[in-house]
């Protein structure tokens, strides 16, 4: 099990958008980021 210090210690440092930005086009939509779904082929962005 991990310890609670590391997922604490990732979650201060890491920026969600910039790892999922790597593999899905973001596009900034209001104040949230959107994006077509890795996982499936999909023409309407479901990813938010």
């Amino acid at each position: 099990m991990i310890k609670q210090e590391v997922i604490d210690k990732v979650l201060e440092t890491a920026r969600i958008e910039e790892v999922v930005g790597d593999f899905v086009d973001l596009k900034k939509r209001g104040t949230s980021l959107i994006g077509n779904c890795p996982f499936h082929h999909e023409k309407t962005p479901s990813f938010h």
